[in-house]
C-alpha cells in the first residue's frame, strides 16, 4: 500500500514514528533531535510541514484506497502554524484527523504537541487519483 511506503521516505529519515494509522486517524511521535533544528536551536518549520503533510497523508492515502482510488492521494495545499518553538530532546506527537472526505478531495488536519502544550497545527487539501494520473 502506498500509505505505507510514505513511512519509509522523509517520516523514516526524520525518525518519525507512526503509532496509528487509518482512514480516519494517524499518530506519530518523534524525539526532537540535531536533524530536526534550525541554526537558532529550535525546531524547523519544515519538519512541522512535513510532519503535518505525512500523517494528513497517510491517513487521506488509507481512506481513498478504501474508496477504490488506487493511485493514493496528491497534496493540493498544505497551511501549517507554528505556536510554540521547541528544542532538542522533547518527544512530540502528531495527530491527524478529517475534516471531510469526499468523492476525490479530502481536507485533514493535524496537530502537533509537546504533551498537552500545542506547538503546531495544519490543515492539508489532497486529491485522490487512480494510477495512470500519476505523472
Amino acid at each position: 500500500m502506498k500509505a505505507m511506503n510514505a513511512m519509509k521516505g522523509w517520516g523514516h529519515a526524520m525518525g518519525v514514528r507512526f503509532t496509528l494509522t487509518t482512514g480516519a486517524r494517524v499518530e506519530a511521535e518523534w524525539t526532537v533531535g540535531p536533524e530536526h533544528l534550525q541554526p537558532y536551536g529550535i525546531v524547523h518549520g519544515g519538519v512541522h510541514c512535513g510532519v503535518i503533510e505525512s500523517v494528513c497523508s497517510i491517513g487521506a492515502a488509507i481512506a481513498a484506497t478504501e474508496r477504490g482510488h488506487t493511485g493514493g492521494v496528491v497534496g493540493l495545499d498544505n497551511h501549517t502554524s507554528f505556536i510554540r518553538a521547541v528544542r532538542a530532546g522533547v518527544t512530540l506527537k502528531a495527530v491527524a484527523t478529517p475534516i471531510t472526505r469526499g468523492r476525490t478531495t479530502q481536507l485533514w488536519e493535524a496537530e502537533i504537541r509537546d504533551g498537552e502544550k500545542l506547538v503546531a497545527t495544519g490543515r492539508v487539501r489532497l486529491l485522490a487519483v487512480q494510477p495512470e494520473q500519476i505523472a
